[in-house]
């Protein structure tokens, strides 16, 4: 189950994707780069400026002893090293993939096999699309698209407590006025959402919803989200589904009107029963979702990079030669499940990753040369994708005087075609999984072309 490579070709700019980079700059600096994530031990992470960033965030010292007790393996103390070439590239494969997602043609096939919540158009795009690559060896292979991209604002004040260690690192660093922006950034993306949406009121009340919110791994996440809004003057809380109440078109929490659902929850289609007040107030427009059901099934049913990856799929939806070649490049090689290919699939499994098409955070996601038979019989009949594997990079660390070599994925966190931050995740296993000493997320140092190891 693999692709023909594309013939070689040096892209030059399109009207559609934007200005694309030579693929032989990749080249040049893909020894640089494995050099810098195999032999850099610089520790990048001030921990007590990590300690004022977070309590200064949070506003509260027992928040903060929250997530050292709960999230311990949250942060990397390492940078992972990613060429400015391969930074532009994925911005690209971003562009290229919703310039695909936007027509007509493509939405038609797509939500004819989503469940019938996703055919409700709400206006709005949906926040926090994180688009996941892997790099190896100097090619990128996009894994997969979530709609719910978690670790935005965690990454924010990461980078807030980055120093650089020597002169080489120097300008690679965060600065404090690009974290600023991002997070005004962010914002702005919840303020677009509602006038998408129609609304023309001011936006007074946002709901960040996930079951059992305080049990969440995240949690620490929604309360820097909750105190990013209440700075820029909305008023924020954070519930569970089963606290909300819908009362004459209009959805409340706490006898508090609701403007925004910012959206974390799992469920994604809104199916289960204690998703069912929120799908209800979400078809009436009681309320303005992000990221809704509709945003999910377009850009993060696994099943999509099938069509967006396949040759023929995307000819016949009328896509240009040039987002053809950067799509086909750039996509691992996926096929639905199909018990009639089992014979097939199972020779081949060595060479797939195996994952529910709803699927997310790695859960019930198998490489499969470790697909037990029992296994396999649930991955037949459990709606997944095969997918030709794509090696995560390798960052070597240094971790109780230990070198280890640690694993990492780049989540891009996107919206409207735009990438607003990059970061990595660190980790051992199968998927990312921030139960890895020594990993965690970790900020990208993007590595100029003309600096020198040192």
């Amino acid at each position: 189950m693999t692709r023909p490579r594309m013939p070689d070709e040096r892209l030059t700019r399109t009207s559609d994707v934007g200005l694309s980079v030579d693929t032989d700059h990749l080249d040049s600096q893909r020894a640089m780069i494995d050099a810098l994530n195999r032999e850099c031990f610089c520790i990048s992470l001030d921990a007590q400026a990590l300690d004022r960033a977070l309590e200064s965030e949070l506003g509260q010292r027992d928040l903060y002893a929250l997530i050292r007790h709960r999230c311990p393996y949250l942060f990397a103390a390492q940078p992972v090293f990613v060429s400015d070439a391969h930074v532009q590239r994925m911005a690209q494969v971003v562009r290229a993939i919703e310039s695909v997602i936007a027509l007509p043609a493509y939405q038609q096939q797509v939500l004819e096999r989503a469940p019938a919540v996703a055919h409700h158009d709400p206006g709005n795009r949906g926040v926090f699309f994180g688009y996941d690559f892997h790099l190896d060896h100097g090619h990128l292979g996009l894994i997969e698209i979530n709609t719910n991209a978690g670790g935005a604002m965690l990454n924010a004040v990461l980078a807030r407590a980055q120093r650089a260690c020597c002169d080489a690192m120097a300008g690679m660093v965060p600065s404090l006025a690009s974290v600023d922006a991002f997070e005004l950034g962010i914002v702005a993306m919840f303020l677009n959402e509602w006038r998408l949406a129609g609304r023309t009121q001011p936006l007074r009340t946002i709901v960040i919803v996930d079951e059992a919110p305080e049990q969440q791994y995240l949690y620490p996440e929604f309360l820097l989200f909750q105190r990013l809004f209440e700075r820029h003057g909305i008023s924020a809380a954070i519930a569970d589904p089963a606290a909300l109440v819908l009362r004459a078109g209009t959805l409340w929490h706490n006898e508090k009107e609701v403007d925004l659902v910012y959206n974390r929850l799992t469920d994604f289609a809104l199916e289960a029963p204690g998703s069912a007040l929120l799908r209800e107030a979400y078809l009436q427009r009681a309320v303005v979702l992000t990221p809704h059901p509709r945003a999910h099934a377009l850009f993060a049913d696994k099943r999509n990079l099938a069509l967006l990856g396949d040759a023929t799929s995307l000819q016949a939806l009328g896509v240009s030669p040039r987002v053809q070649t950067m799509l086909l490049d750039s996509i691992p090689l996926t096929e639905v499940v199909d018990a009639t290919h089992a014979e097939r699939l199972w020779a081949e499994r060595r060479e797939l990753f195996f994952k529910p098409t709803t699927g997310f955070g790695g859960r019930a996601a198998y490489r499969g040369d470790k697909v037990t038979k029992r296994v396999w019989q649930d991955i037949l009949t459990g709606n997944y994708v095969a997918q030709a594997m794509v090696a995560p990079g390798l960052r070597t660390i240094e971790q109780h005087e230990a070198i280890q070599t640690l694993k990492f994925d780049l989540r891009n966190y996107a919206y409207d075609g735009s990438v607003q931050w990059i970061a990595a995740r660190l980790y051992q296993g199968q998927t990312t999984n921030f139960r890895t000493p020594g990993g965690g997320f970790a900020p990208v140092y993007s590595r100029p072309p003309d600096v020198t190891l040192p």
